[in-house]
């Protein structure tokens, strides 16, 4: 069926329109709308021109509604409200507008830059609230490419672009450490280099963590394959392992503030050495989205206190 509505027919006329038969002036629907008098008399003038009706008549300076404006007025009413809802219903289906951000992060960074971020976003949006999944990288990053989560903090590589469906807003580097129980004796070294440990057990995250595969990487580069005892899903419950002697392991640097009386931590030597980019990460067809950006704003002012 064809379609007849004229196109000049806008919602900003018909809200124009509205106003105006709620105040009978011109003066005051100008004013109410933020608008000159002028483009109020004009919108209300094409309006009648799209809709080929007369609605008013002139009295004096003003103008009188007919009673086809009044018909038209409840017509009016009655689609400005349903697109209202059907805008609203379309944003929460697309988890926008909903007072309510869902964040995926690793648990590595609910020490510190998780806090701060919650406490930043708070003076920028009181009301809003923030729900936290925490889990691996992969399993963040699948759950947002499903729209399941708004907004991730994880790690990435730095010379590996993510897809251009999502933009990017890098936080921090961290380096990645040698942890060792504080019983053990490991001599005045500055720097560990993994060779000398092919005879130590080790623990480590499961696969799909960032970490997991900075573990296997520097390995690699050792030339051997550790003895590892167990994975686990958190790295909390790693250095925990790692603190009661069951075995070394790999940890990320920002893990120190916790651990640092109750774990060793060394720098690999240089063969071994590597950094992770953290960084928040969210789809980029939510660009628009004025929470998002507003944690996106919260996230560069985080990472430009580190800086200073």
């Amino acid at each position: 069926m064809k379609n007849e509505i004229n196109p000049n027919i806008t919602f900003r006329k018909l809200n124009v329109f509205i106003m105006f038969m709620s105040k009978g002036n011109i003066a005051r629907t100008a004013e109410a709308l933020d608008l000159s008098t002028v483009s109020v008399h004009r919108a209300l003038h094409t309006l009648e021109e799209d809709i080929d009706c007369m609605l008013f008549i002139h009295k004096g300076r003003n103008l009188e509604p007919l009673p086809a404006a009044w018909t038209l007025l409840e017509y009016c009413q009655d689609v400005v409200n349903m697109m209202d809802k059907g805008l609203e219903q379309a944003r929460k289906t697309a988890g926008v507008g909903r007072g309510r951000l869902r964040v995926g992060t690793l648990y590595s960074l609910t020490l510190e830059t998780v806090p701060k971020l919650i406490m930043g976003m708070k003076l920028r949006r009181p009301s809003l609230d923030l729900d936290l999944t925490m889990g691996s990288n992969q399993m963040l990053m699948n759950m947002l490419e499903d729209d399941a989560l708004d907004a991730l903090l994880i790690s990435i590589e730095d010379d590996k672009v993510i897809s251009s469906g999502f933009d990017v807003v890098p936080l921090f580097h961290d380096e990645i450490y040698l942890a060792a129980p504080a019983s053990e004796r490991l001599g005045n070294t500055l720097e560990a280099d993994l060779r000398d440990y092919a005879d130590r057990s080790f623990v480590t995250l499961t696969e799909g963590f960032a970490t997991y595969a900075g573990f296997q990487e520097a390995f690699n580069i050792a030339g051997f394959g550790p003895k590892i005892v167990t994975h686990v899903n958190d790295v909390f419950s790693m250095l925990n392992l790692v603190q009661a002697g069951i075995g070394f392991s790999l940890v990320p640097g920002r893990m120190k503030k916790v651990y640092e009386h109750d774990v060793q931590l060394l720098k690999l030597a240089e063969p071994y050495q590597m950094r992770q980019l953290i960084a928040m990460v969210y789809s980029h067809h939510r660009e628009r989205d004025k929470d998002l950006l507003a944690l996106a704003a919260e996230g560069r002012m985080y990472a430009s206190s580190l800086n200073q």
